[in-house]
């Protein structure tokens, strides 16, 4: 089913969704770090290319210096079209309309690139393609590797701008994102509350809480003290919180494989060993600590205070219409379940934000957001119309 709470006006409402689908998320892992760097701009290439953006100074005072950014355009380009922006979760890739959201981003789809341009940049500090630990530091012509210095999701905002800039995309008609992708989306809009329409975040609270702080601490533990088996641990570890119980027992019960382990366990130690021959521990680390440094309501007075400036009339010119919220909760989800993202709805209703809370339930828990697609459809279409119908009729759109 389907909920759906909208704030601003104070109403509520109730709509069911049935004959909901699920299907597996492909990791994104044919995509590989990439040093090269185009000079020229590329959009509606279909392609995962790579520019250089300039230097970045980061939250925590540090600079990094000729950042490369890895994305992919599909469709036409600003001033022809709206542009949607999506933003990957924690070990993806820019590769969505290719890869690991491939079934709603296309001619046709739910994000319909006939209609839409759709950009999608590995995140900072990421490892398919953007500057991060693995990548050359231009100080000793070595990779970072720990060298790297800390980010935060607004770090990671402000990278995706400096690209956006760069592709002459001034206004996000549609700005969405899953889990770490909904976090870093929320500061896209809270970096620029003028240049974006409709703000799409799945699964992903206002702030990180100590439950997935536990979690991740365990994870970073093990990196640091067993480097890439350590690494393979934490995925085991983590693969835990984004399923579910149900999900676990109808797929795996108490089977055993050929060779006599159980099912689950063999199962976990194949994912574990796939994040090994794709992802490092240094990479992974940088994530799942700016992961943890997500909160929108730090240096900015609280959370209430902080989504005042997607308000209308709350950012930029006087009667500006402000950023759409539609924050989704996942039933079943126990890393950042239905009470956070309502949480977040209600807080952002409560600021004057047009906001609206959506729910669907899951087997799949938290990864639903990349495995139930016909609840994906749906939620990315009418997100998808809502921000065509309040797109600004310029010609920088």
């Amino acid at each position: 089913m389907i909920d759906s709470a909208r704030g601003g006006a104070g109403a509520t409402g109730a709509a069911s969704t049935a004959g909901i689908a699920s299907g597996g998320g492909r990791p994104p892992g044919r995509i590989r770090p990439s040093a090269g760097v185009r000079a020229t701009v590329q959009l509606g290439s279909g392609r995962v290319e790579s520019i250089e953006i300039g230097s970045l100074s980061l939250e925590s005072g540090a600079v990094l210096r000729d950042v490369h950014v890895a994305y992919r355009h599909d469709g036409p380009g600003p001033g022809a079209a709206p542009q949607v922006v999506l933003v990957h979760a924690l070990t993806g890739s820019a590769d969505a309309a290719g890869d690991w959201w491939a079934r709603v981003v296309g001619p046709g789809k739910a994000i319909d690139t006939d209609r839409v341009g759709v950009v999608c940049a590995n995140l900072l500090g990421g490892r398919y393609g953007t500057t991060g630990p693995t990548s050359r530091d231009p100080a000793t012509g070595r990779p970072y590797g720990r060298a790297f210095p800390e980010l935060t999701p607004r770090d990671m905002a402000r990278a995706q701008w400096l690209l956006l800039d760069a592709l002459g995309i001034r206004h996000v008609a549609l700005l969405a994102g899953g889990s770490l992708g909904g976090m870093v989306a929320q500061e896209l809009a809270f970096e620029r509350p003028a240049s974006v329409g409709v703000l799409l975040s799945i699964a992903a609270p206002a702030e990180v809480g100590a439950l997935a702080l536990a979690w991740d601490h365990i994870q970073l533990e093990l990196v640091d003290r067993l480097g890439e088996e350590g690494m393979d641990l934490a995925r085991r570890l983590a693969l835990t919180t984004y399923r579910s119980e149900a999900d676990f027992d109808s797929r795996f019960g108490r089977g055993r494989e050929d060779d006599g382990r159980l099912s689950i366990v063999s199962y976990l130690t194949y994912q574990g060993q796939k994040l090994i021959d794709r992802f490092d521990p240094d990479t992974y680390r940088t994530l799942v600590t700016a992961m943890d440094a997500h909160d929108v309501g730090r240096g900015r007075g609280g959370t209430a205070a902080a989504f005042r400036a997607l308000a209308p009339g709350g950012s930029g010119p006087t009667g500006s219409p402000g950023t759409r919220l539609i924050g989704v909760g996942i039933v079943g989800d126990i890393l950042y379940g239905p009470v956070q993202v309502r949480a977040l709805v209600e807080a952002a209703a409560a600021a004057g934000v047009d906001a609206r809370y959506r729910e669907f339930q899951s087997d799949k828990g938290h990864d639903a957001f990349l495995a139930e697609w016909t609840v994906l459809d749906r939620l990315l279409r009418e997100a998808m119309d809502e921000a065509l119908a309040v797109v600004p009729a310029r010609a920088d759109r």
